[in-house]
């Protein structure tokens, strides 16, 4: 069953407490992350400082990138990059097991890393330099000054969601240090009019890592899997605010306390669809073992011990092999 009046099914929270200094009101926005965490995993923010006119042009750099010819765009196939990075064409994914490939077309931006840079040269996951797309010349500049953001406001959150576990504010300084991040343009064309038994947007997945920060368009098309009603929620845009989700790891982190929910696309709104998720995994080399306060007495750890690095490759190898 699909919910779509339910504008306000997924809360709004307003991370304006998380850059002061009043104590109070932190501990007040982390109990209202927590309660997110253990019922969706899913939630918007707002009070994020990202300047409205950084956002719009993002939005413009990338709707000129997909405008281009797509010999134009192959100039940056994903496909040449060891790192991932670049252009990834219409259907070149398949999320959901046993569906025909996601209706959208991606472009893939990383950390700016030389390829004789130390890290790329031991082998660093998804580490190395990008592709930029030679005709425009003011992508680059845009999306690099928005990665710098996004990372910036990444750090935010974990602070967040420390303080929704009741542990100290900086608990995940260091998961914060050098982190693995991806920025990942979108964009989605108008829902056929007879799709493909299963076809959509982008299929039913939960995210790997950390967290996603998810910046919308004014189309909705976002669906949100409540287990605890055997429904889809709508998640339409709000404007001024990002949805953000949790990924994989954190739920490993937690025990499963904190929800990694299913969520997927459907491009309903019969035009051109666009949106930016920012997918913020953490250190590499970082531990990711259950935390103590996510244990009840007597409960044991439901994962063995790992990485970031390790947790990701297996989710790849789970994934693409």
């Amino acid at each position: 069953m699909l919910v779509t009046d339910a504008p306000s099914a997924l809360p709004v929270i307003d991370l304006s407490a998380l850059r002061g200094d009043v104590e109070a009101d932190k501990l007040e926005t982390g109990r209202q992350l927590r309660d997110a965490c253990l019922h969706t995993g899913f939630f918007y923010i707002a009070g994020h400082g990202i300047p409205d006119a950084l956002i719009d042009q993002v939005f413009t750099e990338s709707r000129a990138f997909f405008e281009q010819s797509v010999t134009e765009k192959q100039k940056v196939d994903k496909a040449s990059s060891a790192a991932n990075r670049g252009y990834e064409m219409l259907g070149g994914q398949t999320l959901e097991p046993g569906m025909p490939p996601d209706l959208k077309e991606g472009f893939y931006i990383g950390e700016e890393l030389p390829a004789d840079d130390p890290k790329v040269l031991a082998g660093g996951f998804n580490l190395g330099p990008n592709q930029w797309p030679p005709a425009l010349s003011g992508f680059r500049p845009v999306m690099q000054s928005y990665f710098t953001a996004m990372l910036a406001l990444s750090e935010r959150i974990m602070a967040g969601l420390a303080l929704s576990l009741d542990l100290p504010e900086a608990f995940f300084a260091d998961f914060c240090q050098d982190p693995l991040a991806t920025l990942r343009l979108l964009h989605y064309p108008p829902q056929p009019a007879k799709p493909l038994p299963g076809e959509k947007g982008c299929g039913a997945h939960t995210d790997f890592g950390g967290i996603t920060i998810l910046l919308l368009d004014d189309k909705p098309g976002l669906q949100v899997w409540d287990a605890a009603h055997d429904r889809w929620l709508d998640a339409p845009p709000i404007p001024g605010a990002f949805v953000v989700n949790l990924g994989d790891m954190i739920a490993r982190w937690t025990n499963d306390r904190y929800r990694s929910t299913l969520h997927r696309v459907v491009n309903t709104s019969g035009t051109e669809r666009y949106s930016v998720p920012f997918f913020y995994s953490g250190a590499l080399g970082h531990e990711v073992r259950c935390l103590p306060v996510c244990l009840a007495p007597g409960e044991t750890a439901k994962y063995p011990s790992t990485t970031v690095g390790e947790h990701l490759k297996e989710m790849y190898r789970r994934t693409y092999v």
